[in-house]
């Protein structure tokens, strides 16, 4: 050690340090062939298994035993060059994601078209949108012909018809015998695409079964999760605003997040400004626990000095039936994200038997009535 490190050792405060595992004593097999969707709620492993699997990350113990190339899809725009055009592109990610150069041209129109950015392919990456980013990444690693292909959660960026798109080409590849690893909050996709699934639970994970049996599982957890707040933890790296906590209360401003079908509830978001803040949005999106998108509800855009605000949202125009439904939150500004997280607190509506005709868990998430009218034919 030099006399520089020994310096910096001796002066440097001691920090306590906790020990923490990511992913314990995890241990599965999956056969050629196989689809598998590992699902799990924020923080359980789901991207720190995949980055193992991927052979990114090394493990701290225990060993990965693969046979066949592995090409991962981990997140948008990994491998790519701003300065570089979208053809350009092509060639590098390509080569990083172990493509030989003929492979690259023989599937280099297939790519192209499958992305759908023929017009720009000669443009500069740094001018595509990151949708666009998104579709050239996604199709890049879609052609590939590696025998084991690894996704994390980077379709949700895309449009639905984008995302439509990939299932059906991950469906020909799991077809055509190749395996692959599928890592999602969207249950409809994971169910759609996967025929085997793996629950990951604060690090743990269980024995690989039928996918059905698997979400069954899964939306068990949040049956018994009665947290109506959560505090968000401070990195201190987000110089421009911290969510502190999103709050869950009933109309008489009291903590809860249970409900019968039908009654109307209470969102409050303590957020702090850390820099002036111009144009910015306060979003709040609701989902199905299967991850299908219900409605997104947000503030109009306004100016905010430093401090700290409280926001509220008062639910008065629409009725929920019976059912779980997962929360996100996140700031804008420009419609660029500043900061969010996803699913991290649900809303849970039992059936309601009382009213004049029962709300029961098949009557839907929307239980507002429609106008209608009746004349004798």
């Amino acid at each position: 050690m030099s006399l520089r490190e020994n310096l910096f050792s001796f002066l440097k405060p001691s920090l306590k340090t906790e020990e923490f595992w990511a992913l314990k004593d995890v241990s599965f097999n999956v056969e050629q062939g196989d689809t598998v969707g590992i699902i799990g709620r924020n923080g359980a492993g789901k991207s720190t298994l995949l980055k193992i699997l991927s052979k990114i990350t090394p493990p701290t113990s225990g060993k990965i035993i693969s046979r066949g190339r592995i090409a991962s899809l981990l997140e948008v725009g990994t491998g790519f060059h701003p300065e570089l055009s979208g053809r350009e592109n092509i060639f590098m990610n390509g080569s990083i994601l172990g493509m030989r150069k003929a492979e690259i041209l023989k599937n280099f129109d297939a790519i192209v078209e499958f992305a759908g950015v023929e017009r720009f392919i000669d443009t500069p990456l740094k001018h595509y949108s990151s949708g666009m980013q998104l579709r050239l990444a996604f199709a890049v690693a879609a052609f590939l012909e590696n025998e084991i292909l690894v996704i994390d959660e980077v379709l949700a960026v895309g449009d639905a018809e984008f995302q439509k798109k990939c299932m059906n080409k991950m469906g020909d590849i799991s077809k055509s015998g190749r395996t692959i690893l599928f890592v999602s909050h969207n249950m409809a996709s994971i169910k759609h695409l996967c025929k085997k699934g793996i629950f990951l639970n604060n690090g743990k994970a269980g024995n690989i079964d039928n996918i059905n049996t698997i979400v069954t599982e899964y939306n068990s957890q949040y049956e018994n999760d009665n947290t109506s707040h959560i505090d968000f933890k401070d990195s201190k790296k987000n110089e421009f605003v911290f969510i502190r906590s999103l709050t869950i209360k009933n109309e008489n401003k009291i903590n809860q997040n249970e409900f019968q079908a039908g009654t109307k509830f209470l969102i409050h978001a303590d957020i702090e400004v850390r820099a002036k803040l111009n144009n910015t949005v306060v979003g709040i999106g609701f989902t199905s626990n299967e991850g299908a998108p219900i409605r997104t509800v947000w503030t109009k855009p306004a100016s905010y000095e430093v401090g700290n605000y409280l926001f509220q949202f008062k639910e008065d125009a629409i009725l929920y039936g019976a059912g779980i439904i997962n929360l996100s939150i996140g700031v804008a500004v420009n419609e660029i994200n500043l900061v969010h997280h996803k699913d991290c607190i649900n809303l849970i509506f039992e059936e309601n038997l009382d009213k004049e005709i029962a709300l029961r868990s098949d009557c839907g998430f929307i239980i507002n009535q429609m106008n209608y009218s009746v004349v004798k034919a």
